[in-house]
């Protein structure tokens, strides 16, 4: 749906083209974003909110959370500059929390709620009525009217009303969010709650108002890329292709990637092909005799879940690295001095790449949409770049790792050129409300014998809060590129044979 969140998309990424023009300039951070307030929100009539002041200060926040600052609520604002100083440096910079509410974007949206509509027609057979179990329906003079204090959201009135006058609705944050972590402050506006919060961005794009957002550090990457004798080398998620326009071939973009400074570009693909070895080798390995199941391990906010709602079967989830982290090591092992930098679909892999065993490979995290924003920044239009080579580090299996159901074939095919004859059944979870769901099934002991994907996001990776591609023409791009791969398996990619 988020893609159809024009006006919200589009300041969003006014914010990101701001904040990498300020660093590619060497401009003063705290004079530059407050100068790119009115470029973003211009004149003196408001077009969003209530008030042009109002969403002035919006974007403020949102530039200050662009930088990686906090975003501030309306009790504490002060100079837009405030804090600044301790971002304006050339390597990475975090202080939690990773996603933030904006609290006075924010406008405390009804939580869920039944409601009666100007569709019903008084019946006389009253079916709402009848079915509520605690008598918070009742008939008025124009139509059914329900006592909210009595309510307890079972819908069971909606379900029977032959009218259809009836609807159940929640904030939209509160419905994407798959482990519950949407609560409410003391006035009733959207809270996350970071001891249940797996940072999978489902909130950030589902939020009708722009009230929530994520911090960047793209700020911190331009002002490293320019630094001399530096190596910095993007390694970038398979969901890339389609998300920088229809024109924009995968190779182009990879060439465009080094024109803003990187020394080269390596396909994420190559570190799911590592990864997909050694994942079809622990299920062959343990399952069912020492473990009931396997889980996968490539999304992050997949693994913060069942960290913190499933601690109990931690055990079963694959000990394999993500993809991101594969490539990163495979590149720091041939140069150490390189600074890498994952470009990705992902929220989440911002916080993965805080890790104790991570840091130390990845260097910098950025989404498409903030990559998008540094093209912007410095002028490039990816589909008129000329390409210096061709994208070849990945199998076909390898890049299908961006679509959901991907990451459990390509195991399952590595499995199967290991033993032809071993059966695996296998279930995908799509999104963190059925992979909640299929944890809970595992944990009854219904899932053993299975190998089990688990993905935050709907769709998958192309469906992640960073992207910018709609899910079918990602879906329709992703499979054309699979296609184009020199390897069909991870077990035939010429650079894991030695031949590259």
């Amino acid at each position: 749906m988020f893609e159809i969140y024009s006006d919200i998309i589009n300041i969003r990424r006014r914010v990101f083209d701001a904040i990498a023009q300020t660093a590619f300039e060497d401009r003063d951070p705290g004079t530059a974003i407050a100068e790119a307030i009115t470029r973003i929100i211009p004149g003196e009539v408001a077009n969003y909110r209530d008030s042009v002041f109002k969403e002035r200060a919006i974007v403020g926040e949102r530039l200050r959370l662009g930088l990686g600052l906090d975003a501030r609520k309306a009790s504490e604002l002060g100079r837009l500059s405030d804090g600044i100083e301790k971002i304006n440096i050339d390597e990475r910079f975090y202080e939690k929390p990773l996603v933030n509410v904006i609290t006075f974007a924010c406008e405390a949206c009804p939580t869920k709620t039944l409601e009666v509509t100007s569709n019903c027609r008084k019946c006389i057979a009253h079916p709402c009525i009848n079915v509520c179990p605690v008598k918070a329906v009742s008939m008025g003079k124009k139509q059914a009217e329900i006592d909210q204090s009595k309510c307890i959201k079972c819908g069971k009135c909606k379900d029977v009303c032959p009218y259809s006058a009836i609807i159940k609705y929640d904030r939209p944050c509160a419905v994407a969010c798959g482990v519950n972590a949407i609560e409410s402050d003391e006035l009733g506006r959207a809270k996350i709650n970071e001891d249940k919060c797996v940072s999978c961005g489902m909130c950030i794009t589902n939020c009708p108002f722009g009230a929530i957002a994520d911090k960047s550090e793209i700020y911190q990457l331009v002002k490293s890329l320019k630094k001399e004798d530096t190596s910095h080398v993007a390694i970038v998620a398979p969901s890339f292709v389609s998300q920088f326009g229809p024109l924009a071939s995968p190779d182009q973009i990879f060439e465009a990637i080094r024109l803003l400074g990187f020394s080269d570009v390596m396909e994420v693909g190559l570190g799911a092909d590592i990864e997909t070895i050694k994942e079809a080798g622990e299920f062959l390995k343990d399952v069912p005799e020492k473990r009931p199941y396997l889980g996968t391990s490539c999304c992050p906010s997949w693994g913060m879940m069942v960290d913190k709602m499933f601690p109990d079967q931690k055990p079963n989830i694959s000990s394999s690295a993500t993809p991101m982290i594969a490539t990163a090591e495979y590149i720091k092992e041939r140069n150490r001095n390189s600074l890498v930098t994952f470009v990705g679909p992902c929220v989440s892999k911002k916080l993965e790449a805080l890790q104790d065993h991570v840091k130390e490979y990845v260097d910098f995290v950025i989404t498409f949409e903030e990559l998008m924003g540094m093209f912007n920044a410095k002028g490039i239009d990816v589909a008129e770049v000329t390409p210096s080579q061709r994208i070849a580090d990945a199998s076909s299996l390898g890049r299908g790792f961006a679509e959901s159901g991907g990451v459990a074939g390509a195991v399952i095919s590595v499995i199967k050129e290991s033993d032809p004859d071993r059966e695996v059944l296998y279930e995908k979870a799509n999104g963190l409300h059925e992979c909640v769901s299929m944890l809970r099934q595992a944990k009854a002991g219904k899932k053993n014998g299975f190998l089990l994907e688990g993905m935050a996001c709907p769709g998958g990776c192309i469906g992640g809060p960073g992207t910018l591609a709609p899910l079918l023409k990602a879906k329709k791009a992703l499979n054309q590129f699979m296609a184009e791969a020199d390897s069909v398996t991870p077990m035939e990619n010429p650079i894991l044979k030695g031949e590259k």
